[in-house]
């Protein structure tokens, strides 16, 4: 066990508000169901012979290496999990205690990740209470060390490594490269737009050498990779290059119209896949922005509609807005390593794609187009304050790990790497 645990600060306020959450993690996710978590779940499933059954049908023959496919816990067609009681509360878990929950479960919303000497805790978007504590908080995003704790990891077992091999030079080097990124994005003298276009350039940067399976960290080249990896990391810690990528990249016309027409498809899909508070929430931001018939158009007029809202809410409560989103990128770069990516530029380009999707939907909330309105009201900070939860959120557990976002990423990015990939970096960071 490693005597460190490091996690951001909003990590340190978590608490689950339970019943007073405006969603439950009961719905709306699909939960794996591990080999360890089927022997654990056994003696409580005697008591739900229907969802054990489901089970065992999901879990398919079993193959030769002695495993079959993984099953998820069985969910109505509401979407709700099949466990869940008439209280709306966990069956298992009241009836046998908490060892009876599958490890997603019994952690969510914490990911824990093992790095060299010490555990990384952070949480995921799909809970709003993470949401407001991580994005609302100016001090939310800032690291903090604590003697390691078992009460703050409820499975140890089921915590991602990173492997600590220098040969497999992409995760030995991970917390360096993350490091970099996170300077860059701490360049708050350049807008958002330019630091995830240097974040792609500095991928870019390295494309050639550092992925996943690179065989440039061998004995015989590792010397000559390790160096040409921290010249690239280095580099933007140069305000003159950083100030070459951001003239480049202002002076960019970037078309807006095909990005809204790619999200727009994917809020639809959703909309007809899960119905109730996606519905809702898709039909709203769609008829604020012209998009519920969509047309070629429409698509160009939401744009420029999305632009002028932007800059309106912008110019009212600039400082609010780029916090949020500062906290948003410094999120995802804390809770999603690269590592889970075949590239850098790949995982760049995923998180430029969230933050345009992000940015679009919101500017559609009825909340903000009341709140731009009306700027002075006082409900306004509120008013945004919850606009932004309830994007965030819905995004995060509905739509970004979704079969149709997934399917876009993957059309949109290839291989995940080279000038094209860069390319539609610089044009998802226009957003």
């Amino acid at each position: 066990m490693p005597t460190e645990l490091t996690l951001p600060r909003y990590m340190t306020r978590f608490r689950c508000i339970a019943e007073r959450c405006e969603d439950t993690c009961c719905a709306g996710l699909k939960i794996p169901v591990s080999p360890s978590d089927a022997r654990r779940m056994q003696p409580a499933l005697a008591a739900h012979p229907a969802q054990a059954e489901h089970l065992r049908r999901s879990a398919g023959p079993e193959s030769d290496e002695g495993t079959g496919q993984t099953p998820f816990l069985p969910m109505h067609p509401d979407g709700t999990c099949a466990f869940l009681d008439a209280q709306r509360m966990c069956a298992l878990q009241r009836g046998h205690g908490e060892d009876a929950l599958p490890d997603v479960c019994a952690t969510f919303p914490r990911v824990v990740t093992a790095r060299d000497d010490h555990w990384e805790l952070s949480g995921s978007l799909a809970c709003p209470e993470v949401v407001r504590l991580s994005l609302l908080a100016e001090d939310a995003m800032r690291p903090e060390s604590l003697p390691f704790s078992s009460a703050l990891i409820p499975r140890p077992e089921a915590v991602r490594n990173l492997s600590l091999d220098p040969a497999e030079g992409y995760t030995f080097h991970a917390e360096s490269v993350r490091a970099a990124l996170l300077r860059l994005l701490d360049r708050e003298e350049h807008p958002l737009a330019t630091r995830l276009a240097l974040m792609g350039q500095l991928a870019y940067a390295v494309d050639d050498f550092y992925f996943r399976g690179t065989d440039a960290f061998g004995e015989e080249t590792r010397t000559r990779a390790e160096a040409r990896l921290s010249e690239a990391l280095q580099r933007f810690d140069d305000p003159e290059a950083r100030e070459a990528v951001h003239r480049e990249f202002s002076g960019l016309a970037l078309p807006g119209g095909p990005c809204v027409g790619l999200f727009t498809s994917v809020v639809k899909a959703r909309m007809a896949a899960r119905g109730g508070r996606v519905r809702e929430w898709g039909r709203n931001v769609l008829e604020s922005l012209g998009l519920e018939e969509g047309g070629p158009g429409d698509l160009d007029a939401a744009w420029n509609l999305y632009t002028r809202r932007w800059q309106a809410l912008n110019a009212a409560r600039g400082p609010r807005l780029a916090q949020y989103f500062h906290h948003y990128v410094a999120h995802f770069l804390w809770r999603t390593s690269f590592t889970e990516f075949p590239s850098l530029l790949a995982y760049v380009f995923r998180l430029a794609l969230r933050v345009g999707l992000v940015r679009l939907t919101l500017m559609g909330h009825p909340k903000v187009v009341a709140l731009l309105q009306e700027p002075s009201s006082p409900e306004t900070p509120e008013a945004l304050e919850l606009a932004v939860v309830e994007t965030v959120q819905t995004v995060a557990k509905h739509v970004e790990q979704s079969p149709e976002f997934l399917s876009l990423t993957e059309g949109l990015a290839g291989t995940g790497r080279g000038a094209e990939t860069l390319g539609k970096v610089l044009v998802f960071a226009s957003f």
